[in-house]
């Protein structure tokens, strides 16, 4: 398909997709249509799944992936309207009643010291672009940036087995949540959280986004598999969309995954979901194995992004 094909294809899709395909791809910020997220297909459905308590699932971590938390991060990805009132009121629960004591968000009753890093910059990604106010994610901050680990990344598995090497799936999550609390012009600890993103962002690309720093070869195989939704777990897309986002400028240490995600465009120019992580789910937004609207959106907003058009052509 011609480009012009794929974005009437993608504009066929839910009325999430529609709003990003119109802003990201085709330059016209349609708010008109993102305040139908929430009364129209996915978003809707999402809302609906909402409990009189204020909670989706058994509460803020329980089960995946149906609980508040990651439907709150499926929601921030839907880029449902950020004042959404019902929202904001499950944030503010959540911040009221799953505080640790180092400041960031417990998983359960039984974790009233140590929160979870990785967690916790899920957490701040979605608490902040649904408008949270800035002084009460602040203890959520402090304890992200105490997690910083010597080689620049961070690891979720600090406070629990002593890791000494910093994790490509918790540092996505959190430089994810920085990035968030930063584009929201938030000025608390502005200059720490730039220089903590600058090392995290020089630790992924330290691995080319998925080859070891020391074989040079690949860290885990399913890194280069194109899930939609992502969960907590990382991959190349992810981790390229996260410097689109960013507005990162090309780094050539890019390359090779960009070389995978172009390898795998199918002969359509679309992109599949590879892979579905197990769990339970409030209800399926696209098949495993078949043309995907999300990943064909992601990958073309980092093509743009990075102006690139074929696997032989050097972004600028």
């Amino acid at each position: 398909m011609e480009k012009e094909q794929i974005i009437e294809w993608l504009l066929q899709g839910d009325i999430s997709v529609q709003y990003q395909v119109h802003r990201d791809l085709l330059g016209n910020d349609r708010k008109d249509l993102q305040q139908r997220i929430a009364i129209k297909g996915w978003g809707k459905q999402f809302l609906s799944k909402r409990k009189p308590n204020g909670h989706w699932g058994q509460g803020f971590y329980q089960p995946k992936w149906i609980s508040s938390h990651y439907t709150l991060l499926d929601l921030r990805n839907l880029n449902l309207s950020p004042g959404d009132e019902k929202v904001k009121e499950t944030i503010e629960l959540i911040l009221v009643t799953c505080k640790a004591e180092d400041g960031g968000i417990r998983l359960g009753p039984s974790t009233s010291v140590h929160s979870d890093v990785c967690v916790n910059g899920m957490f701040l990604n979605y608490a902040t672009y649904f408008q949270t106010d800035e002084p009460v994610l602040q203890p959520v901050v402090d304890s992200i940036l105490r997690e910083i680990m010597p080689d620049g990344g961070f690891n979720c598995r600090t406070t629990r087995s002593g890791a000494i090497h910093s994790s490509l799936h918790t540092t996505l999550s959190v430089i994810e949540g920085l990035i968030e609390f930063q584009k929201a012009r938030y000025t608390y600890r502005k200059d720490e959280i730039e220089s903590a993103l600058r090392s995290a962002e020089e630790f992924v690309l330290m691995h080319q986004l998925f080859l070891s720093d020391r074989t040079g070869k690949i860290i885990r195989k399913d890194f280069l598999n194109l899930a939609y939704p992502s969960r907590w777990k990382y991959d190349i897309l992810r981790a390229l969309e996260y410097f689109q986002y960013s507005g990162s400028k090309w780094d050539e240490r890019m390359n090779p995954a960009i070389h995978v995600l172009l390898k795998k465009r199918n002969k359509d120019a679309t992109w599949n979901v590879q892979v579905k992580h197990p769990g339970k789910e409030h209800f399926e937004m696209e098949k495993a194995g078949k043309p995907s609207k999300w990943n064909t959106l992601r990958a073309m907003r980092v093509l743009n992004h990075f102006k690139i058009e074929k696997a032989t052509t050097n972004p600028i």
